[in-house]
């Protein structure tokens, strides 16, 4: 199942090896939404997805909402706005007008992610998207995608939150997955970034959680991520780097997925760590 979002980190790919460490359980909490491959790729009862970017959530919200009427503003933009100067006219629009409708504000991210360089995600500190024009020759409009998205987002909340409040909101029989920036690549995916102090105090809420549920983790692998795991199971696997335009063929890189589970006697009798089905 392809995204609706071109994005760096995507884990369509690595869905294989994630399935074998994500447990079952009622809710899954992901406090990183990022292009919500886990959702899509996994059938948990409901969905908890957080993000600081107020623009992806509020992408997903649209779909999820007014599934229709988003595709059909979506749609003009692509059909309309062919050229380069075409998308710039459109990012300064989507930069300048805070006061823009919000389905049509969803619409314009789309048209943004789809034709922008490689998918980057990325804001200035003025908070303003500052990726330049992708020189894609189709881009590609995910009608199916945005279709079978809106079915399953029917399961899940989502909501713009950082991932200490995320955290804070998990309960007895949710599994948390955890896709942060990852430690030694791009970092500013948003206006504050993603420092190291941030990877070590996310380590620390994790291990607060992992008590009483259980907690998955994706990141790089380095000896940054796998100290600050170090009480984690951790398992190692090669991963395709190739996002967009003229990424390269054959670019693989190693991350690590770190899983942390409560101990057999604070588990809630019925839960079955064999899985979770597609």
């Amino acid at each position: 199942m392809s995204t609706i979002l071109k994005w760096a980190g995507n884990k369509s790919r690595v869905m294989p090896e994630l399935l074998a460490h994500l447990p079952a359980g009622n809710r899954l909490v992901e406090p990183f939404a990022g292009s919500c491959a886990v959702m899509m790729s996994t059938d948990y009862r409901e969905y908890l997805i957080a993000d600081i970017n107020h623009d992806l959530i509020n992408l997903y919200n649209q779909i999820k909402e007014y599934t229709s009427p988003f595709i059909v503003v979506a749609f003009s933009l692509f059909t309309q706005n062919k050229t380069a100067e075409n998308y710039y006219q459109l990012r300064e629009k989507f930069n300048s007008n805070a006061s823009m409708p919000l389905l049509e504000r969803a619409a314009y991210f789309l048209y943004l992610n789809r034709h922008g360089y490689r998918g980057v995600c990325r804001y200035n500190r003025r908070g303003e998207f500052n990726i330049p024009y992708g020189h894609y020759d189709e881009p590609y409009f995910p009608l199916a995608e945005i279709e079978t998205f809106a079915e399953k987002a029917r399961r899940a909340t989502f909501i713009c939150a950082d991932y200490r409040k995320t955290l804070d909101m998990v309960k007895s029989g949710d599994v948390v997955y955890c896709d942060p920036p990852y430690h030694g690549t791009f970092t500013n995916y948003h206006t504050g970034g993603f420092t190291e102090d941030d990877q070590h105090s996310l380590a620390c809420y994790l291990l607060g959680v992992s008590e009483s549920n259980p907690v998955v983790v994706s990141n790089s692998d380095t000896l940054f991520t796998r100290s600050i795991f170090r009480t984690f199971d951790i398992t190692k696997i090669s991963v395709a780097r190739s996002v967009g335009v003229a990424a390269g063929k054959g670019k693989r890189a190693t991350e690590i997925i770190a899983v942390r589970k409560p101990e057999v006697s604070n588990v809630v009798i019925g839960w079955d760590y064999s899985g979770v089905s597609e």
